[in-house]
């Protein structure tokens, strides 16, 4: 693998601009959201709005770290985009940008937001430091031995077991839902994580190559309980 910084859960991204982008995935039979039946499932992964982070803290699984004034925006915008969509069950990590991303998209449609702790964000032992380019945790040679090996990676959570946790929370909305759809809300790395493991790309990765927007969805289509396919949608103006 190529070099990965360590700045999962921190560092915000801007979903890309006119419309709802959508890009339907490889690996499978490529769906968008249509028609369901008793036999096809759809799982929505999305990842949390903009948090409020002005010191720009890699905050990981830090307790009280909010959506922003826009990341309520684009929580509320996700809502509306998916308030026609048959959800019938909405789930989200136990951290609050999670839940708060969540909440508008369960009132659309009468739910309420259960919790799975393992669409949690990823650990990272530089969780509540600075790890910008040029200033913070990277810039001290003690902190060097923790990037030693970007593959699995020395500095947090393995990919493997981000995935396989990743993997078992959408299966267990995938059953809550069947024959509907589900909403799970988490974190970049591990909807990017996920993503890769379910189309058979390599775990490790590029941080700025992943396909994970703030409040983009990631989709994946199950017929009778199989992944046929999958798609990523961003929407505009958030």
């Amino acid at each position: 693998m190529t070099d990965q910084t360590p700045g999962a859960g921190g560092a915000n991204q801007t979903p890309g601009a006119g419309g709802a982008n959508q890009t339907p995935g490889a690996g499978g039979a490529n769906q968008t959201p249509g028609a369901g039946g008793a036999n096809q499932t759809i799982v929505h992964v999305m990842r949390h709005g903009e948090v409020h982070n002005p010191e720009k803290i890699l905050y990981g699984r830090l307790p009280d770290y909010h959506l922003s004034d826009r990341g309520q925006a684009q929580a509320r915008r996700v809502a509306e985009w998916l308030g026609s969509r048959d959800i019938t069950h909405v789930v989200a990590s136990p951290l609050e940008r999670a839940q708060e991303t969540a909440a508008p998209i369960a009132a659309a449609h009468g739910l309420t937001v259960s919790t799975d702790d393992e669409l949690i964000e990823s650990e990272n032992i530089f969780q509540g430091q600075r790890v910008s380019p040029g200033d913070g945790a990277l810039r001290d040679p003690r902190n060097w031995w923790h990037l030693r090996n970007p593959r699995t990676p020395s500095w947090g959570e393995p990919y493997s077991h981000i995935a396989a946790r990743m993997k078992r929370a959408v299966l267990r909305a995938r059953e809550a839902a069947h024959g509907h759809e589900a909403v799970c809300v988490s974190h970049q790395l591990p909807v990017e994580t996920l993503r890769r493991a379910m189309t058979d790309r390599p775990l490790h990765h590029f941080p700025t190559r992943r396909m994970c927007n703030l409040a983009s969805v990631t989709s994946f289509y199950f017929h009778d309980g199989v992944c046929v396919g999958w798609g990523y949608s961003e929407l505009a103006g958030q």
